[in-house]
Order: C-alpha cells, then structure tokens, then sequence
C-alpha cells in the first residue's frame, strides 16, 4: 500500500444538489455517484461564493476569494503567480492531470492548453479552456474537434471519462492527481440516447416557486432573469420547461453512469481505498425556480452545490456534515486531510477535522462574491440577505434587495428586506458582509453602493477616513 493516496476530484458544471438522490431527492437517481457519499461522506452545506463557471473553479483551485485570485468573472484568467492544488501536488511528487472543461485561461473559446497555461497539470492533452459542445470527433496528428451533432462520434461525457480512465491506467503505479471536468448538465440541454427519453417531459417536477407572480427586479428583467426564458405570460412555458428538465435529467444520468465506469475501473485495479475520491460541480441551475434557468442571480440554490468526498483511511463512512463549507475551504481542506502544509496564501478554512467526524469551532456563514455585476451578500444559517447594483447591461440600477428566512421560507418565495420587523437583521447581516469585504480589501467599484449607505463605509479596500474614526 503506497504511504501517499491519489487524488480523483470529478467535477461537472450546473449541476444543482437536488439531482443526487443520495441528497434526498428521487427524481433521477444516481447509485454510482451515491456510493462516494455512503462510503465517505456527504457535505450538506457547501457553497461557492460567486455561482458562475470561472469564478467559482478559481476559488476552488487556489483556496482563494475571486478578485483576490484575478478570475473574478468569465473570460478572465487566473492570476499567474496564483497556488493551485495541482502546483502543491506536483510538487510533492504527484503526476498531475487534467481532463475537460477549465475555464480559467482568459477568453470564453474552446482552446486547448499547453502546459505554460495549465497551472502545474503536466497531462493536460485534454485539457480545453471553455466548450459545452455534446460530441467529440477524434483527428489523426491534431486536436479532437468538438461539434454539437448527438449521435455522430462520441458524446462528450463518455469520451472524457475514457481519458480519465486511459491516464489512471498509465499512472496505476504512481501517486496521481486527476482532475476529470464534465461539461455537462450545463446547456444546451440535450444529450444522447437512450438518455434523451429516459425521462417522460410530462412527469418531471414542476418547482414550487416556477409561477410566483411576484419577483426582484433583477430576478424578471436582467440579462439571466425570467423575462428572457419564462416569461409569466409565455404560451406553452411550462411545456418548454419540461423538455428542458428531462434533457438535464437525461444529462445527470448518463454523468453517474460514467462515474461507475471510473469506480469499476479503481476498484478492478485494487486502489479505490488508496485513492480520495470527490464529486462536486462548479454551481447549481436554477430549473425553473422563480420561473428562470441557469445562475449568477441571488437566489440561494444556485450556490448550494454538492460535495461528496471517499477515503477510507481518514474520512468516516456514512458522514453526514452540517458546518457550512465553501469552495474556498477546499485547497486548505484536502491538504489538511492529507497532511500537507497550506501554500501560505490561502484565504480559506482548513475543515479537514470535519470531515474525519471530530467536533471543532466553526462559523456557518459563506459571503456572496460580486462578478459581471455588482452584487454582494450573506448566507447564514438562518438567513440570506444580498444587495444588487447595476445590472449586466449597465444602464438598470436594480433596486430590490432581498432577505429571506431560510428556515421559514426554504422556497424563498417572501422578501422580509423592507420588514421593519427584521431591520436589525438586516443591520446585522450588513456589517458582517461589510466587514468580511474590508478585510479581503475588495475594491468598492465592484460592490452595490447600497452596501456602503447601510454599513461602515470603505475606499479602496481600506477604511474611509470616517469609519476609522467612528471604530477606533
């Protein structure tokens, strides 16, 4: 048995926590993906700060808030002096690899890497910066070319898992790091048979809050708002609607299903107990709640994402963890797990202990980051409040700010942010996340201006001349 375990992380993109039924949902059930959480553990409340493809894959990868690690919204690279997991590994003698989607080299086009890009992934043949194309046409002498023909070649998923399972064959021997990133259940929403009729349209759940009549300003009239994909009066809306969930369904489904091919494969090789295994996404999609699609709006379930983790050796079967977990906490957490050191730039919180079932202080709080636009907010336990600015077209200065009870109102179907009742929730709420950007010095220009009339103000990262004085 090797003294030092491999490392697999998969990660899909917008895939949402309810489709895993080992979260309780049945809607699609996913047995292969499932067995990581019964054999290790489950993370109930694990976020990422910003719920947008690079953003949060930045923050993962390097244990760092996004406009502290440069890629702070799509089409903008990380920070090249940035620490990744992959650099650290490397450096202790792993052979690093990554397969798929990265997004976190600049511009939004497909792009193959090389290794001056790749951030300490040696094997990155594979490895292509932006795509959510459905098939695969292998070239002789050149890159594979991407097309979007289901049904010609070889659909995306499955091809990216026979790679990840060619590179554990070549480096059975070694300590390996293999990242596998699965475009998919992102759009478009099709994918290849016999999934695209596994799930019957007229039977799929139709969410709670999919006809509320009443949202944000933001939530209708922004770029990713209801008004450009279900817009309440739409003819046949809910009929759209139920083609586009059992296409994702169909596109979860054929995910698990090459996660057991993965498993099979580590257990035929007898190193699935040598090896931590974890399965998480990137962000949620909203499918329909408040009658949207996608992410990057404030409703909470686009951050809440999945997190399952296996390793026998230190992670307890069946772990159930409540504490609340961030993307940020990842690098500084599977290090912690391993028994390496940080990189000393990390901005996260080492919840390594957790996941071994010990009992140790923590706050169960994540801060919403802004990107594109300027949006910024908390989640706590009990409560989310965030704040909008302008929006992506940057002519609306949107004006409804929203806080929800999170225990009475899990729908988040009633905005309490103009209750008097709760104004010294609000005040509360406002000065942590105040506080949480003061200290990571985020630039005020990115933030909503509401943020700074209801808190201690702050000028370029740093206190105003006010507010020093008013707190020392």
């Amino acid at each position: 048995m090797k003294n030092s375990p491999n490392v697999l992380i998969i990660q899909t993109d917008q895939q949402s926590r309810w489709t895993l039924s080992c979260y309780g949902e049945n809607e699609v059930l996913t047995p292969n993906i499932d067995s990581i959480a019964h054999e290790g553990a489950r993370l109930q409340n694990f976020y990422t700060p910003s719920a947008v493809c690079t953003p949060s894959r930045g923050c993962f990868i390097t244990g760092r808030y996004p406009h502290c690690n440069g890629a702070f919204r799509n089409g903008v690279p990380l920070n090249r002096d940035e620490v990744t997991l992959a650099h650290i590994l490397k450096d202790k003698g792993y052979k690093t690899g990554y397969i798929g989607k990265w997004h976190l080299n600049g511009e939004d086009y497909p792009g193959w890497l090389n290794k001056e890009d790749s951030m300490g992934f040696d094997d990155c043949r594979y490895m292509f910066n932006c795509s959510h194309h459905k098939n695969v046409k292998e070239v002789k002498n050149g890159n594979p070319v991407f097309n979007f023909n289901i049904g010609k070649d070889e659909y995306m998923t499955d091809w990216l898992t026979d790679k990840c399972i060619d590179f554990i064959n070549d480096n059975k021997d070694d300590d390996f790091f293999m990242m596998l990133s699965i475009p998919d259940p992102h759009t478009p929403f099709t994918v290849r048979a016999p999934y695209d009729t596994m799930y019957n349209p007229e039977k799929v759940r139709i969410p709670v809050s999919f006809n509320q009549e009443h949202i944000p300003d933001w939530a209708e009239y922004d770029e990713w708002g209801r008004n450009n994909d279900f817009p309440f009066n739409m003819k046949n809306r809910e009929k759209l609607f139920r083609q586009y969930k059992s296409q994702y369904l169909g596109e979860v489904k054929c995910i698990d299903d090459n996660v057991g091919r993965i498993l099979a494969r580590l257990k035929e090789l007898d190193i699935i107990d040598e090896t931590i295994i974890v399965f998480t996404t990137d962000h949620g999609e909203y499918m329909g709640e408040h009658g949207m699609l996608y992410k990057n709006n404030l409703y909470e379930s686009a951050y809440g994402i999945p997190f399952l983790i296996r390793w026998p050796k230190k992670v307890e079967k069946g772990l159930s963890i409540d504490e609340t977990i961030t993307v940020v906490d990842f690098q500084q957490t599977i290090l912690g797990l391993m028994e390496y050191p940080p990189s000393g730039r990390e901005q996260g919180r080492d919840a390594s202990k957790l996941l071994m079932g010990e009992k140790v202080p923590w706050i169960n709080e994540m801060y919403i980051h802004p990107n594109d636009v300027p949006r910024t907010g908390i989640i706590t336990r009990e409560f989310e409040l965030a704040y909008v600015g302008k929006g992506w077209n940057r002519d609306t200065e949107f004006k409804d700010h929203i806080l929800f009870d999170r225990i009475k109102d899990p729908h988040q179907l009633n905005n309490l942010y103009d209750n008097p009742e709760y104004k010294d929730i609000v005040k509360q709420l406002t000065e942590k996340i105040a506080e949480h950007h003061r200290n990571l010095r985020t630039d005020p220009k990115v933030l909503p201006s509401t943020l700074f009339h209801k808190s201690v103000p702050v000028v370029c990262g740093r206190f105003s001349h006010s507010a020093r004085r008013r707190i020392e």
